[in-house]
């Protein structure tokens, strides 16, 4: 079974920025989407960004222009980018292997002046 282990997160200021990575266990890493989804307090989980396995990326509204999702498939390793803080992007962010089920830990992401 493929296993994803989160880095990064932690605290942040507004207009900072913050990185995230995620490594899976397997090379077969390469052949899945990837997404990236946080979890605010008392809110659901939302999905933020999303890279498919041949690069291309979207982004949800509230993060466009600002998050940037990138994979290195040579390190099974998918990286979140992030620019200019909002106290609203705090929360509990996680990776997904899409389409498995498979989910890394969150991290925490608290943005604050």
């Amino acid at each position: 079974q493929v296993q994803l282990v989160v880095s990064g997160g932690g605290l942040g200021q507004p207009g900072g920025s913050l990185r995230h990575s995620c490594a899976a266990s397997r090379s077969i890493f390469a052949f899945y989407h990837m997404g990236w989804y946080r979890q605010a307090p008392g809110k659901q989980r939302e999905l933020v960004a999303r890279i498919t396995s041949g690069g291309s990326t979207n982004y949800a509204d509230s993060v466009k222009g600002r998050f940037t999702i990138s994979r290195d498939n040579a390190k099974n390793t998918v990286y979140l980018q992030m620019n200019s803080l909002k106290l609203e992007d705090t929360g509990v962010y996680y990776c997904n292997l899409e389409s498995t089920g498979i989910w890394g830990q969150g991290t925490q992401v608290t943005v604050s002046s």
